[in-house]
């Protein structure tokens, strides 16, 4: 049996066909369904382009495909493209396939509502909460109100009507859109780090010395990271002689806005932007190279990131937002939008080393909870029983 997965992911087409990413979903990402399918088709946005970017990786390869949707950046360039990507989707699965779409997705609604349609099963894998994705300050679409609600709407009417959901988190993105009593559920995250991925011991008390490092990870097609909150909190720092300095690991269109920030502040020569980096053991560099790993997002899932940052033993502050609060300790929480607040926790985090080896060890054993090994047993109980599902719900036994 074949599985098709939708996905937000941006992937890219060289001219011989083969599909590519710089993200952490590459081939070895989907092979993960083949434990209870025999092949996998991944429906996504396609770029076409010359050549790879450096550090990309194959996504297609042996029993997985790539089904190309019309690729689109922001709300504005779906919205133009919308009618091209529901034609797209409408051939991408047959109806003996099983469907897992990854949610909140525009293209996984194309599908989902397809599935309803046609009165055909589908399972979901809740990544994330569109509620929060449009929140205000998120993203800057004059319709924004109007797309919180209404993506916030289908992802509640999705995970009442499918007949399996998983969840990344354990309670928060299950309070807001729970599944069907009868539905299978389960509870696991996308994020399965590798054992390279994991430092041995958790960090020694040291002092950070005369300047600190912090690392921050994220797309910069949107503002949601927070990353503007993390260039005015450093302002505060440096006007109150704390000596920082960031370094940022993440591409997107609004680089050049948070640029402009950085200069306006006087912060060029504290803030660096590295763009693009290859995940692995080039991210890992980076993040033991830091001090402290800070993520201010507006909104999150249950974010890899943070993850692999707190598997190499950093210690870690974050907004109180979406799965965040099931990674970290209360008092290392602050609330989004608050460059004083979160000047406050950067300042009290690198003037305690205590409090950092505390954290540090705290952290790598809360990030062994998303070892692979451990992840896996429930992921693969999850799509066995999605395919279970589709087998007992075949089109003969569909009722017209």
């Amino acid at each position: 049996m074949r599985v098709v997965v939708t996905a937000e992911a941006r992937l890219s087409r060289t001219a011989d066909g083969a599909v590519w990413t710089t993200g952490s979903a590459g081939h070895r990402f989907w092979t993960r369904y083949l434990s209870a399918f025999d092949q996998v088709r991944v429906v996504a946005r396609v770029l076409d382009v010359p050549e790879p970017e450096d550090g990309a990786v194959r996504v297609d390869g042996s029993q997985v495909e790539v089904w190309p949707v019309p690729y689109y950046v922001g709300p504005r360039q779906y919205l133009r493209s919308r009618s091209s990507i529901g034609r797209a989707v409408r051939g991408a699965a047959d109806d003996v396939d099983a469907v897992i779409l990854r949610v909140p997705s525009p293209i996984g609604g194309h599908l989902s509502s397809l599935r309803e349609r046609l009165r055909l099963p589908y399972g979901l894998e809740v990544v994330g909460d569109p509620y929060d994705v449009f929140a205000p300050g998120v993203v800057g679409h004059p319709l924004r109100p109007l797309l919180r609600q209404w993506f916030a709407r289908r992802l509640r009417h999705q995970c009442a009507y499918a007949d399996a959901v998983s969840y990344v988190t354990e309670r928060w993105l299950q309070s807001r859109y729970p599944a069907r009593r009868d539905a299978v559920t389960g509870i696991y995250s996308s994020v399965d780090l590798p054992p390279a991925a994991y430092v041995a011991q958790p960090r020694r008390p040291v002092s950070a010395g005369d300047t600190s490092t912090l690392v921050s990870i994220g797309s910069l097609d949107q503002l949601y990271k927070g990353i503007d909150t993390l260039i005015e909190a450093l302002a505060q720092l440096a006007a109150a002689g704390i000596s920082v300095r960031l370094v940022h690991l993440g591409e997107g269109r609004f680089r050049p806005q948070l640029e402009q920030l950085t200069a306006r502040l006087r912060m060029t020569d504290r803030v660096e932007f590295l763009g693009a980096v290859p995940s692995g053991d080039a991210v890992r560099r980076r993040l033991d190279a830091a001090h402290l790993f800070v993520m201010p997002s507006r909104t999150e899932g249950l974010p890899r990131a943070m993850i692999e940052a707190m598997a190499r033993g950093l210690p870690a502050i974050g907004a109180r937002v979406g799965g965040v609060p099931e990674l970290l300790s209360d008092e290392d929480l602050v609330e989004p939008d608050d460059p004083t607040g979160l000047a406050m926790a950067i300042t009290r985090m690198l003037a305690d080393p205590a409090r950092m080896t505390e954290a540090s060890a705290r952290n790598l054993a809360r990030a062994r909870h998303y070892s692979a090994d451990t992840l896996a047993a429930r992921r693969d109980a999850f799509y066995g029983q999605v395919r279970q599902v589709t087998e007992r719900r075949t089109p003969t036994s569909i009722p017209m």
